[in-house]
């Protein structure tokens, strides 16, 4: 056995689970600061802890070329603008979307972003603190790639620059669309900049183009640079801001607490507080689809395969017959709560006293209406604010002077997560959440097993799961060293820790809820970040994701009713 071999793997992935203990203490602290200069002294932690990472899905950051495929995935879950802004301020929501100010929304990302003035951009955080560390690390990322751009232009201490930016700025200052001949012109002079070839420029700017700036790409390149050469030259330093309102408000709950409150004042003005609840975290259709789309089917939709039908009703043309399958379910005892506490989860409540289940391919044991289970489903919280919901949620409510605890009977929890030991659409069952750069890990019993999805097409695997800071920080040595150690990982996520941490709260300590609450959780594979290009940013999972989000839902839905 070679020992150096190993002595190396091993300190490069201690290395790198202690630069995301590094960065994340840093973040803490600059937030509790209130202001920081990216790349000044006070943002230096933070980029040497990126740097020495190096994370899969930023590709070349470390080398001195530019990363195309790490700038498109933070591209899109900033808003559009950000490369043009000195300073950046992240704010509460502090009343900006009843100003004239228009809300930008990043493609990738739901949150609010206020463009203030030619050099300010507000971002509204009102998913708690991984939302800020998502984009902290993303602007690090952005600013350590603009500095590579003003290092390649740059000739002298005068700003002298080099004929390659000058042409870039020709091209993108004339803010016109330019011609094929023109763009090809703009694309070589920027690829020399970049240090990356003619063709893999031509290939990634169509990626970046929007209806409204079709030549984006240039104009990010070069206002990344631009700031960055003023930074060199004048000393005029980008500023992230913190606001006092977002520093006070931060760890109180407080989006949580409005809409939980709201949740459980529909709940109670349609008789529902007081029946059997089963939670289940999932997207806006799987459930609904589940339970309506076969009622609603024509006779030659209906013969065909089930998960034919479901791919068809994901596909974005088809909002025709999404629309028909959501009326007939809001028809059928289903409420939509749309959000508006800034949590960005929306939420749906399905009275099964109300459903034809002849209709639905699911048998249901006959119950006294009282007993008749209430299915409530949340989307997809963001890291953290998976505690702050649930936790509470799961809190007892005043009703005319009396506490009523919630009747919750289960908790299932399924999402999207990366995967170890298979590949994409694979589904992953976890026995324990371990916490990232922590020892801190939640076993719990879950209720679905290997064995409740062998029929489902896809591989299953059966093991911990690593709940991380951010799927921005991960590398392959962290995540070798997770699968090949006796912590047994098989997948990573951002929730089921915090979900857990909720859950045990409400029923082991705080007694909110029964001690017995049935707990599932399930995770389809949206990638194998450590099969080379097979990152995040290798793109969406298409229909792959179909099958395995249906199945899991399935099961979990017999389970609900034949319990």
């Amino acid at each position: 056995m070679d020992t150096t071999k190993k002595k190396h793997e091993r300190t490069r992935a201690q290395e790198s689970s202690s630069a995301i203990e590094r960065m994340y203490i840093t973040m803490r602290h600059l937030f509790n600061r209130g202001f920081y200069k990216p790349m000044g002294v006070s943002g230096e932690t933070l980029r040497e802890a990126l740097l020495l990472l190096r994370p899969e899905i930023y590709g070349s950051i470390g080398e001195e070329k530019a990363e195309l495929e790490g700038l498109l995935y933070v591209i899109d879950r900033l808003p559009q603008g950000i490369e043009e802004c000195t300073f950046i301020n992240l704010t509460s929501d502090e009343g900006y979307a009843n100003s004239h100010f228009k809300a930008i929304i990043p493609p990738k990302r739901r949150r609010n972003c206020y463009r203030i003035d030619d050099e300010q951009m507000n971002i509204e955080i009102t998913r708690g603190r991984s939302e800020i560390y998502d984009i902290l690390t993303h602007l690090t990322f952005l600013f350590v790639e603009s500095h590579k751009i003003s290092k390649r232009v740059i000739i002298d201490e005068d700003g002298s620059t080099v004929r390659d930016w000058k042409k870039l700025e020709n091209a993108v200052s004339s803010g016109k669309k330019l011609t094929q001949k023109e763009r090809e012109i703009a694309i070589t002079h920027t690829a020399n900049i970049l240090g990356r070839t003619f063709n893999e420029l031509t290939e990634a700017y169509p990626k970046f183009a929007t209806e409204n700036q079709p030549e984006r790409l240039l104009h990010i390149v070069y206002w990344l640079g631009k700031l960055a050469i003023e930074e060199t030259i004048n000393n005029n330093k980008r500023t992230i801001t913190f606001s006092p309102v977002l520093r006070e408000r931060l760890g109180h709950h407080i989006h949580g607490e409005i809409w939980a409150d709201r949740i459980k004042s529909v709940l109670h003005s349609n008789d529902l507080l007081e029946r059997p609840i089963h939670i289940i975290s999932a997207n806006m259709h799987s459930v609904m689809n589940s339970l309506f789309a076969k009622g609603v089917l024509k006779a030659s939709e209906a013969k065909k395969d089930i998960f034919e039908v479901y791919e068809t009703l994901s596909d974005s043309k088809n909002a025709a017959l999404r629309n028909k399958v959501e009326k007939s379910a809001l028809q059928n005892g289903m409420l939509y709560i749309k959000d508006n506490s800034g949590t960005n989860i929306d939420v749906q409540i399905f009275d099964t006293d109300k459903i034809d289940f002849s209709k639905s391919g699911f048998k249901y044991l006959e119950e006294e209406k009282s007993n008749k289970a209430v299915i409530f489903v949340m989307d997809y919280a963001f890291g953290e604010q998976a505690y702050e919901t649930l936790d509470e949620f799961l809190k007892p409510i005043k009703v005319g002077g009396k506490q009523v605890h919630l009747d919750v009977k289960s908790i299932s929890i399924m999402g999207k997560a990366g995967i170890l030991q298979g590949g994409k659409g694979d589904v992953m069952i976890p026995s324990a959440h371990i916490f990232e750069g922590t020892a801190d890990n939640y076993p719990f019993k879950n209720e679905l097993s290997k064995n409740d999805l062998l029929d489902c097409g896809v591989d299953v695997f059966e093991g911990t799961m690593v709940t991380v800071l951010g799927t921005s920080l991960q590398n392959k040595e962290i995540l070798k060293f997770f699968k090949n150690s006796t912590w047994n990982v098989i997948g990573l996520e951002m929730e089921g820790a915090h979900y857990q941490k909720a859950i045990q709260a409400a029923s082991k300590v705080r007694g909110s809820i029964n001690e017995d609450v049935k707990v599932r959780y399930a995770y389809y594979a949206s990638d194998n970040p450590l099969e080379t290009g097979s990152t995040l940013a290798s793109g969406g999972l298409g229909t792959s994701g179909v099958k395995p989000t249906y199945v899991i839902t399935k099961k979990i839905l017999e389970q609900i009713f034949n319990s």
